[in-house]
């Protein structure tokens, strides 16, 4: 009993692993999202936040997304996005939630002043 354990405790990391991951990058003059994972079938769908995309790679694969396009796609404040990658011919979908970099969809807070008292 164990030996099970162990071995379910070794296995996780490796499907951890195959979970979509988002990472904040530069795109040329703007701030991109790249949303990565992997998918058992390169004709599969990927969609991000219920909206397909088109994904670069065939069992692992890429998207790059705009940091605009996340925030109009995703719900003020949101700290993920969800990612699914459909299969047509099974006509089945797996939906993960993906974290994203922290406070990138944040409400930018302005403040007027800053005080710094020194004891």
């Amino acid at each position: 009993m164990a030996a099970g354990i162990v071995a379910g405790s070794v296995a996780s990391p490796a499907l951890a692993a195959r979970e979509p991951s988002a990472k904040l990058v530069r795109c040329g003059e703007q701030s991109c999202l790249r949303v990565s994972g992997h998918r058992d079938n390169p004709a599969s769908i990927v969609r991000i936040n219920g909206y397909a995309v088109p994904a670069e790679g065939d069992s692992k694969w890429t998207v790059h997304l705009p940091v605009d396009v996340v925030r109009e796609w995703s719900a003020p404040n949101a700290r993920t996005i969800d990612v699914s990658i459909g299969s047509p011919e099974l006509q089945q979908e797996s939906i993960a939630s993906v974290a994203l970099p922290i406070g990138l969809l944040a409400d930018g807070t302005v403040l007027a002043s800053l005080v710094i008292n020194v004891h």
